[in-house]
């Protein structure tokens, strides 16, 4: 029988291997995350640690940019020292940090316990990736790689939908150990199951890692663009910020619950008590990426990259602006979906954007650099959303003027990259 080369069966081991890595991780993560922000201003009486908005914007807008920013160096790390060893150590990190996050209470401790956590998440992103990469060859890697982004989906879609609920009303510190727990099954499978990729082993030194970071800075088009785009990504992570306290402290979702109880009592005899809760805003986006996405990547597989993009991130903003519309749990439901269609659409476009401005030599240098828009975005992100929540929605009682700024920062975005577009890519004759 002749094996399949670009089918679900062209597949070795050791990429189904990284697959449910994949799952476990990041399922564990979103997990976390989709509880973190509203964990850390929580009352005691509540559960929480009762953190000052502030305080916890300065988490939120230090742990993903970490996380972020480590898999340049962790990259380069696993090239020379082996996959399997850098694993060993991106697990342990997750494992203790989401431990210790767990037990304490202190400020100071349980910032350094999510700063482990993310150091661990930061050296295993470019690993896994990489196994990926050297698991797939040229005929099945679109089939390898969408497998990939639904593994990540799928662990963001399951844990928080059917494991933190139940997990939270017992305690918040049981959704840490859940994700802990998570940690020591991959340090298992990294044990017993994975195996090391065959490539060669890297001379890249750290030095040269940071020779390579100076060249892409210098190349101003690029940094512009990346500057342009990460007004997006300000916008995106408020969905793990103050879009959370929001729903927490504000949104009556009645109307949905009763929406989604009478279609589960279709199903059962036994009435259900089903309530949306501020994990299932994580929930919502991952499910509607693994229902559509495949759609939306048809309809955009020819389209050109910037004028994609721009229509991404005007999703992105009419999702934000239709939080502003009212505090009606299916406005809010709506607002949630369009921005999600916008993540869709613009994210899968942009790496196609990176590889029109970048020189034809450095392709796949600027493609590692691309995620530094995340990296800008969840920082700035984190750190306005709070003071500006604190403002508006605390102090002045008025949310839709706080979704009407993020929303002009996407409309900006969309400005900026239109110029950008006309008087620097067509400038120099490139296509668009």
């Amino acid at each position: 029988m002749i094996k399949s080369e670009s089918g679900v069966k062209s597949f070795p081991k050791n990429y189904w291997t990284a697959i449910v890595m994949e799952f476990f991780e990041r399922g564990a993560y979103y997990g976390v995350l989709s509880i973190l922000s509203v964990y850390l201003v929580l009352s005691r009486e509540e559960g929480g640690l009762a953190f000052s908005r502030e305080a916890a914007g300065a988490i939120m807008g230090t742990i993903p940019p970490l996380l972020y920013f480590l898999p340049m160096f962790a990259g380069a790390f696993a090239d020379r020292f082996g996959f399997r060893k850098v694993l060993m150590l991106a697990f342990t990190f997750l494992s203790v940090g989401y431990f210790l996050t767990g037990f304490m209470e202190s400020y100071g401790m349980v910032f350094a316990s999510l700063i482990i956590m993310a150091i661990g998440a930061g050296l295993f992103k470019p690993v896994i990736s990489g196994t990926i990469a050297h698991s797939t060859t040229e005929k099945n890697s679109t089939l390898g790689f969408g497998i990939f982004y639904w593994a990540i989906n799928l662990g963001a879609f399951l844990f928080p939908l059917i494991l933190v609920p139940i997990l939270k009303k017992q305690s918040y510190g049981y959704v840490f150990w859940m994700a802990a727990a998570a940690g020591v099954i991959l340090l298992l499978i990294n044990i017993f199951v994975y195996r090391e990729p065959q490539h060669k082993k890297s001379d890249l030194s750290v030095g040269k890692v940071f020779k390579e970071m100076a060249l892409v800075f210098r190349d101003w088009k690029f940094i512009t663009m990346i500057l342009i785009y990460s007004g997006f990504w300000i916008m995106y992570f408020q969905m793990y910020g103050t879009v959370l306290w929001y729903v927490n402290e504000y949104m009556d979702m009645t109307p949905f619950n009763n929406a989604v109880n009478s279609f589960l009592s279709l199903f059962t005899s036994t009435p259900t008590q089903w309530a949306f809760d501020v994990e299932h805003v994580t929930v919502l986006n991952a499910g509607v990426i693994i229902l559509l996405q495949l759609i939306v990547s048809k309809l955009v597989s020819k389209t050109k990259a910037l004028p994609t993009i721009i229509t991404g991130i005007g999703f992105g903003t009419l999702g934000m602006a239709i939080l502003a519309l009212s505090g009606h749990a299916w406005v809010f439901i709506t607002g949630c979906v369009v921005f999600t269609l916008g993540e869709m659409t613009a994210h899968p476009k942009f790496n196609s954007f990176v590889g029109l401005i970048a020189p034809p030599d450095k392709k796949a240098l600027y493609m590692g650099y691309s995620f530094f828009c995340s990296v800008i975005g969840s920082f700035v992100g984190g750190f306005i959303g709070a003071p500006l929540y604190n403002h508006f929605v605390d102090k002045m009682n008025n949310p839709s003027a706080l979704w009407l700024i993020f929303s002009c920062i996407g409309l900006t975005s969309m400005i900026g990259l239109a110029l950008f577009n006309r008087l620097v890519i067509k400038k120099t004759n490139s296509p668009s």
